[in-house]
């Protein structure tokens, strides 16, 4: 009965732990961000075959309806354009779609404006995961004209939506001359909102449904949410966990949601702490972690059981990570988890650091914590395949010190030394983007990923790789690697200019004293100025 009583009283205590901890963030709010505005007068398309001319006339009124014929004869009494074999394409979103049949620069060619669409056709024209907003597809012949009016009618009208992502172009990872590495965003997006656009990638804001997987995975944090931003969500789970604590509540699990999954959330148990936010995927590594720094005992992310396929893969890889790394301090892989589960993290002192940094210094401020507090940890963490972490590894025999993955890389872990010829790197700073393996001309360097526990040794430069400097033959002045030296040599030793000895003693001299020898020996000034045996 003992037993049974105190368990009684802490559950009320949680109980109460959770009314004051809920009760000390009403009225606290992320700030407000910029705003979307969609201006949709009824202008609606319907693509398909004898289906779509029926429907059509039940929904004038509010609506405004043109049918793109696909397949039939056309019926009198509504707009109607024949497809006639030419293609289709859409772009756009609510109250800005366009259609396009045919090709521009072809006979026929025909351009339609919409605020709706509304595609009947048995494979939809727009295949993404996540459609742009005012565009919707039913391949179902039953579909009935008061169904179809319900759902586009709610989309007649004015609206507004935050503008969810914001881009820093400078920390992005995506190409670099040319080059693209790291594609992370692009790949988990399922409104494929976002594109390349060079040596950075581009956010089509009015398609972007604000899921928020691209900020999960994104490496450097080029892309950041605003609603809220993640300092800012971190600040009010350390202010929610701090007040539940004081309060008499064990350890909770922090549970995040969104809206519509709020009954949901708040029906668990008083050890379950709910949290709702706009986007429980646009909080990663960095906010799990913390969480967990700042006294949760668990992390559970209520979300959908189906997700799109290229959001599914991101997310269950970033909780792997969050499991290996959680593993390799003795702690429960499952402390972060989208399922329920009886793992807990053991009681550790609350961390109080602030929440202040980028995306990489809060997910180290919250590591170096956990580290702090753990019983046992593992130096090193293996990591899976596109892990945001890890070692760079530079081949001595392919290196010629070029230094162009210095020049390429986005994280700066790749750094000139100037005291010798040597390339240095930081551990900490490694995106694991690819830049540098593809940047490489002579395939020289290959990339691990991983995680070094130990603050110190991640943050402590290393030497990839070292050469004996070269010497100029005439003033003795370092000014290349013997290795660079012997590879030019070996280009140009069938070069006609090249063909005498004092030519290729040259190339063993610096910049300068070249310049004076050459000037020196008027038989090669000649050949220097275009003349040459032969011509």
């Amino acid at each position: 009965m003992n037993g049974e009583r105190l368990d009684d009283l802490q559950h009320e205590r949680n109980l109460a732990a959770r009314r004051q901890a809920l009760a000390a963030l009403v009225g606290v709010s992320p700030r407000p961000g910029a705003q979307l505005r969609y201006v949709s007068r009824g202008r609606l398309v319907i693509i398909g075959g004898s289906r779509a001319a029926e429907l059509a006339p039940g929904l004038a009124g509010r609506l405004k309806p043109t049918v793109v014929l696909t397949e039939g004869a056309e019926e009198p009494g509504m707009p109607q354009v024949p497809l006639g074999g030419r293609s289709l394409q859409i772009e756009g979103h609510l109250g800005n779609f366009t259609l396009r049949l045919g090709e521009k620069s072809t006979p026929g060619y025909q351009r339609l404006q919409a605020d709706l669409v509304l595609d009947l056709q048995p494979e939809p024209l727009l295949r993404m995961a996540v459609p742009p907003p005012g565009y919707l597809a039913s391949a179902d012949d039953d579909l009935s004209v008061a169904t179809a009016r319900e759902e586009l009618e709610q989309l007649v009208g004015t609206f507004e939506k935050p503008l969810f992502l914001q881009l820093d172009a400078g920390r992005c990872a995506h190409a670099r001359s040319g080059i693209q590495a790291c594609s992370r965003c692009l790949e988990a997006c399922p409104a494929q909102a976002i594109e390349s656009a060079g040596e950075t990638v581009a956010v089509d804001q009015d398609r972007c449904q604000g899921c928020g997987i691209c900020t999960m995975v994104c490496p450097s944090g080029a892309l950041q949410y605003q609603v809220p931003r993640v300092e800012e969500a971190l600040e009010q789970i350390r202010r929610l966990l701090k007040v539940y604590r004081e309060a008499g509540g064990e350890p909770p699990v922090l549970v995040l949601h969104d809206e519509t999954r709020r009954q949901e959330a708040e029906s668990m148990p008083p050890d379950h702490l709910p949290w709702e936010v706009g986007s429980p995927l646009s909080l990663g590594l960095e906010f799990w972690l913390g969480a967990l720094a700042y006294g949760a005992s668990q992390v559970r992310l209520l979300v959908e059981e189906e997700l799109p396929a290229g959001v599914e893969a991101a997310l269950a890889l970033q909780l792997e990570i969050a499991g290996e790394i959680l593993s390799a301090m003795g702690y429960p892989r499952e402390a972060v988890t989208r399922l329920p589960s009886d793992a807990r993290m053991p009681v550790i002192e609350a961390a109080r650091f602030a929440p202040c940094g980028d995306k990489r210094q809060l997910f180290y401020l919250a590591l170096d914590h956990l580290q702090s507090q753990a019983r046992r940890t593992r130096p090193l963490v293996q990591l899976p395949a596109g892990a945001p972490f890890g070692m760079a590894s530079v081949d001595a025999g392919r290196c010629t010190l070029c230094k162009a993955c210095v020049g390429a890389c986005p994280g700066r872990a790749l750094q000139d030394v100037t005291e010798e010829p040597a390339i240095g790197f930081l551990e900490a700073n490694c995106l694991q983007c690819g830049t540098c393996t593809r940047t490489c001309p002579e395939q020289a360097i290959t990339i691990t990923p991983r995680l070094v526990l130990d603050p110190e040794q991640r943050n402590r430069r290393r030497i990839l790789h070292r050469e004996e400097p070269f010497e100029c033959i005439s003033c003795g002045k370092p000014f290349a690697t013997r290795a660079v030296v012997l590879r030019m040599q070996q280009a140009l030793q069938g070069h006609w200019m090249y063909q005498d000895e004092a030519a290729r003693r040259r190339l063993q001299m610096c910049d300068q004293c070249r310049v004076v020898d050459l000037a020196r020996d008027p038989d090669a000034m000649a050949r220097a100025s275009g003349f040459h045996p032969g011509h």
